[in-house]
Order: C-alpha cells, then sequence, then structure tokens
C-alpha cells in the first residue's frame, strides 16, 4: 500500500489542520494518529515528544504515507528537525504564526495563546526574533484547554472560564489579534470570539499548511506515484478516504473525533507495542 498523506498529534486537536487538508487535497488518502494515551505533549521532555513522533511517524511510514504533517505546534518545536533528518519524504510541521499576526496588528500588540512546551522551545523564540520587529508580542500559557477538547468539552462553563482566564491578560494589554498557537484551539474558535468579540482577529496556521503540503505534493510525490496522472485523479484514489488510529480508548477517540470531524468514524487501536 502506497500514497497517503500521515498526520498525527498529540490528541485530536490536529484534526482542525486534517480538515483543511482534506479540503485542499479532496482525493488523497489520509491516515491520522491521535496520541491521545501521552496528550498533552506540552508538559513532557522535547526528548520524550521526539521519541514519540519517531514512533508514529514510522508506523505512518509502514500504513503507506509518503508524506508526513506533524499537526502539533509543541511536537513541531521538539521533534521536526530529528524527523526530518532520518526520513527523506516531505515531513511539514506547525509553528505559531507571528508573521501574519504581525501583519495583522492595528494596536501593535500581538497575543499568543499556546502550550507551555510551545512558548518555552527555541523554536518560538527564532519566529520572534526574525518577525515581530516593533511589534509588542504577549505570550500566554494555557494549561488544561487541550484537555477540554480532548474531552469534547468545546463550551462548557469550565472551558468558558479558562478561555476567559487567559485571553483577558492580553486583550487588557491591548492586543488586537491573537495566535491559536495549538491545533487544539481552532475547535474553540467559536467560545473565544464570544468572549474576547468581534474585533479580535484570531488566526491560526492549518490552512496554510494545508495549501504547502499540496504544493510539495505536486513537486516532490505525486509524480513518483505509481499510475498517476494529473487528468484522472478522482479515479486513482475515492474522495473521503481515511484511516483514524488512537494510541487511547478508541470508544472514547471514536465519540470524540466523529464529533469533531461531523462525521462518524471509526477509529483503531495502535498496535499495542506503539502505545
Amino acid at each position: 500500500m502506497s500514497g497517503a498523506i500521515g498526520v498525527f498529534d498529540s490528541g485530536v486537536g490536529g484534526l482542525s489542520v486534517l480538515h483543511h487538508i482534506r479540503q485542499a487535497l479532496p482525493n488523497e488518502r489520509l491516515i491520522y494518529i491521535a496520541d491521545s494515551a501521552h496528550v498533552p505533549y506540552g508538559d513532557k521532555t522535547p526528548e520524550y515528544i521526539t521519541q514519540r513522533s519517531l514512533t508514529l511517524t514510522r508506523f505512518l511510514i509502514e500504513q503507506g504515507a509518503d508524506a508526513i504533517v506533524i499537526a502539533c505546534n509543541t511536537a513541531t518545536a521538539a521533534a521536526a528537525s530529528t524527523l526530518r533528518a532520518e526520513f527523506k519524504l516531505p515531513i511539514l510541521g506547525m509553528e505559531p504564526a507571528v508573521k501574519p499576526a504581525v501583519s495583522a496588528t492595528q494596536s501593535g500588540v500581538v497575543g499568543v495563546l499556546a502550550t507551555i512546551g510551545t512558548l518555552e522551545s527555541a523554536r518560538f523564540a527564532a519566529l520572534l526574533d526574525k518577525y515581530a520587529g516593533k511589534v509588542e508580542i504577549v505570550t500566554q500559557g494555557c494549561p488544561g484547554l487541550v484537555e477540554q477538547v480532548e474531552q469534547g468539552e468545546l463550551n462548557s462553563t469550565k472551558t468558558r472560564e479558562l478561555v476567559e482566564r487567559y485571553t483577558e491578560p492580553l486583550l487588557n494589554r491591548g492586543a488586537d489579534t491573537l495566535i491559536l498557537g495549538c491545533t487544539h484551539y481552532p475547535f474553540l474558535a467559536p467560545v473565544i470570539r464570544d468572549i474576547v468579540g468581534k474585533k479580535i482577529t484570531l488566526i491560526d496556521t492549518g490552512e496554510a499548511v494545508a495549501r504547502h503540503l499540496k504544493q510539495r505534493l505536486e513537486t516532490e510525490v505525486l509524480s513518483s506515484r505509481l499510475g498517476f496522472s494529473p487528468t484522472c485523479r478522482t479515479e486513482v484514489r475515492p474522495t473521503e478516504q481515511a484511516e483514524f488510529f488512537s494510541s487511547g480508548d478508541t470508544a472514547i477517540a471514536s465519540r470524540i473525533m466523529s464529533l469533531l470531524w461531523n462525521k462518524t468514524l471509526e477509529v483503531r487501536s495502535l498496535p499495542d507495542a506503539l502505545t
């Protein structure tokens, strides 16, 4: 079996990226792993995250993936360089959208909502050095938000209280643009929007990653696939072909991922050796 896009995240948050990938590449076979037995990555060491990323990437390649998306800001910061050195195929990651946020702000203040692991990474520091310029970047770690999404609690009282707690100091500093620096957070965008108001710009990177992935596939991957022809893509691979795996409880994963994917899904367990 060959020819697929492999996507992994610490849990279900990467489905926000997978939505954009499906829209950009409707005929591609997708393989998604929610590493929910190890969620959240934000409180794990870089070494731990790198080992999980290596394990999951090897599994995705074994399943036929010829391109990998690390649909997790924390895992990208910890493991992207190692994965690119280890595997000779396109590997795309996530990073907080500092550059577009700096371009969007009118007040000169940008707020970043992210996990502690992302905010403390050297990769994030490099982004600030490269793109922040004269814009003030105010960061806010958000313990607990990932777990709320993992439980499907997208609009509960607790979720709203956490969002209010984390956005208030950013708004008080004058931020008019908020970066959703974790792939789980786009699922909370309606609640965030309701709390911060319509005048605040919310930015995530899922759509940009999907566009970049499409470009990389067209230039580096598709022409090498046996039988590929630009004129018969819909005949080569059926639309909506996707497989879902979890390292956690698959009954829970199926319920939450079906909610977030807006379609009933069957989620399979990763092999025991990988959990």
